[in-house]
């Protein structure tokens, strides 16, 4: 005889109800769910009666490994999880605020009928499965760029296959169109590229560009679970079929954000390079050409006033014949120094026009305030001790941008005005 035959199906029942650590009956239509059986860490969240949604919420919507929840605006896919056409298991990591602890949960369930699941949670406490999901983690280590991935079936408008790295290792199970998806997730991207994904994911335009095989991507801003937007890289590409009608496709999400901040500090830095006059670290003879221009285009537009300066250095030459080039430069960066501190907090651009010649844009003040600080600023370089040159003066003509300006009418009437200062015996202020 053998010892099976001491074990009955109620026999059976009894002592998987023993050992289960938890059994719950959900009714997804109702969004309700109701605990026969809750043991050690299941006693701490589960309520005798709950939210379907508040369950799916607690044990999928947090980051992998923590307790944080994710950002509010993902909570929009939550009524997607949680309904299934079979059977259907899955490892969850769980971990409670006030505990250290990283709990593996076997989650197993079993369709009953139209919404009805049966819920089994188990605790998986042994250091076997410690162990996998240990070795787990260092063969993922190379996946985890990819925040998000999923199979597209554009005919069936269908997903699956969803990975979703930050909440778990596993594949999550959501019913979900692509088309919802999509109108989803756009909320998701940053505001200045939802039109771009609205363009790129649409399905007749993935069925127009990609022949199968063929892989294209765009990089955006994307909210994160945590709420931060971060730099990704989105991806698609068509799978390879013996039938040509079919449009399924990979669609992934890798995070680009170091490697993109890097390349655009990068950037930015040689763009600053590109725009500074390397003597003196102000904008340069193309930038500050740049910037008179887009006054006068932002003058035809509206009503605020906008003045020009220029300013050159009285005798400069005779600085370099008498003590050398390098005094020379330290004369126009100790100028610069001047008309800078004095400037600081106005709304007013610097560049340097070339040789001992530089130019101010005046945003929002007339001929006669420009004359104002044109004085102030005269006195004050007059006033100044150079070094090694001692004692030194400037002078500086102004003139008020015109509706009908260009750059080169402005323009020249600002040097017309500094002429006059110049003929009419330098240190003064001439405006025209």
């Amino acid at each position: 005889m053998s010892k099976l035959d001491d074990y009955s199906l109620e026999k059976i029942s009894d002592i998987v109800g023993k050992n289960v650590d938890a059994v719950l009956i959900v009714d997804a239509s109702e969004d309700i769910y109701r605990t026969f059986i809750k043991k050690g860490i299941f006693a701490r969240f589960l309520k005798d009666e709950g939210k379907y949604k508040d369950l799916i919420e607690y044990l999928w919507f947090h980051l992998n490994e923590s307790q944080k929840r994710i950002t509010e605006n993902y909570h929009v896919f939550i009524p997607t999880f949680g309904k299934y056409n079979g059977k259907f298991s899955k490892k969850i990591r769980l971990k409670f605020d006030d505990d250290s602890t990283v709990y593996i949960i076997q989650m197993t369930v079993y369709p009953i009928g139209d919404d009805i699941y049966v819920y089994l949670l188990d605790n998986l406490d042994n250091s076997e499965y410690i162990q996998e999901f240990m070795t787990n983690d260092k063969i993922s280590t190379i996946q985890n760029s990819y925040l998000f991935s999923m199979y597209i079936d554009l005919v069936q408008n269908t997903t699956s296959s969803i990975s979703l790295t930050e909440v778990s290792d596993d594949t999550i199970h959501s019913d979900i169109s692509y088309t919802d998806w999509r109108m989803m997730i756009v909320n998701m991207i940053g505001e200045d590229d939802q039109e771009l994904f609205l363009e790129r994911t649409d399905p007749e335009y993935l069925k127009k560009n990609f022949t199968p095989g063929r892989t294209s991507s765009f990089d955006c801003l994307m909210q994160n679970l945590e709420g931060k937007y971060i730099w990704v890289k989105l991806i698609f590409s068509r799978a390879k079929t013996t039938n040509e009608d079919d449009y399924r496709f990979v669609y992934m999400v890798q995070n680009i954000h170091e490697d993109a901040v890097r390349l655009f500090n990068e950037l930015t830095k040689y763009e600053e390079m590109a725009l500074t006059d390397s003597l003196t670290g102000i904008f340069n003879h193309g930038r500050i050409e740049t910037e008179i221009t887009n006054a006068i285009s932002s003058k035809k537009k509206s009503e605020d006033t906008v003045s020009l300066m220029m300013l050159d250095l009285d005798y400069f030459k005779s600085v370099n014949d008498t003590h050398g080039h390098s005094v020379g430069d330290d004369t126009l960066r100790y100028f610069v120094d001047i008309i800078s501190d004095y400037i600081e907090n106005e709304n007013i651009v610097l560049g340097r026009w070339g040789g001992e010649e530089f130019v101010i844009v005046l945003y929002g003040k007339d001929i006669e305030a420009t004359r104002d600080i044109s004085e102030g600023l005269r006195k004050r370089v007059e006033e100044s001790e150079f070094p090694v040159v001692g004692k030194i003066t400037c002078s500086i003509g102004i003139t008020e941008i015109n509706k009908d300006d260009t750059t080169d009418k402005a323009f020249e009437r600002m040097d017309k005005a500094l002429y006059q200062a110049k003929t009419e015996g330098r240190n003064r202020v001439c405006d025209y």
